[in-house]
């Protein structure tokens, strides 16, 4: 067993900030995790901010957007942007085909709709197993991360999904697709 020190050091021994959802420390909190693929990464998500997952359909594409907004799906009546994940971790657009999914999540009390290559498994784990995110040597924005779990022989990046997501990015990407809508 690991002991909680070596839980909570980074790269190294370096200080590593501790694993948090949201800013809420995780402790021996018993975690449920949506885990997907993008490329050869593996991701999760809290699978309490996991409202459904779809097949792949295609985006009403908006103007003038990030790169990383696919556009939007009309969902049972509801508009939702679409966001293509491997682009807004600077991996490149995504080329959907039929195999790939969209997630939807709630971010910030929105829902969203976020593109992977496809959905792995629910992890069940417990909060002191997830490992503390290094604070150096990481080539990705760290604070879009809560911390990284292990799933047999595969490391898991879990996401804080609440904070990969600019809160005026996320309203723009609303209000524009239902600007587009209403014309």
């Amino acid at each position: 067993m690991t002991s909680k020190l070596m839980q909570n050091q980074g790269a190294a021994g370096l200080p590593a900030k501790l694993p948090t959802v949201s800013g809420q420390e995780l402790g021996d909190t018993e975690l449920q995790y949506i885990t997907f693929s993008i490329g050869d990464e593996e991701y999760g998500v809290d699978i309490l901010a996991v409202r459904e997952i779809i097949a792949w359909t295609s985006v009403t594409h908006l103007p003038n957007t990030k790169d990383y907004v696919r556009g939007v799906i009309n969902l049972r009546g509801n508009i939702l942007p679409v966001f293509d994940l491997r682009c807004r971790f600077n991996m490149g657009l995504t080329e959907a085909t039929e195999t790939h999914v969209i997630i939807i999540v709630n971010v910030n009390d929105k829902l969203i709709g976020v593109l992977a290559d496809s959905v792995s498994q629910i992890l069940m784990i417990n909060g002191s197993e997830v490992r503390a995110v290094p604070e150096s040597g990481l080539m990705v924005d760290q604070k879009y991360l809560a911390g990284f779990a292990s799933s047999g022989s595969r490391m898991v990046a879990i996401l804080d999904i609440d904070c990969l997501f600019d809160p005026a990015v996320l309203n723009e990407s609303i209000e524009t697709a239902h600007s587009v809508i209403a014309s």
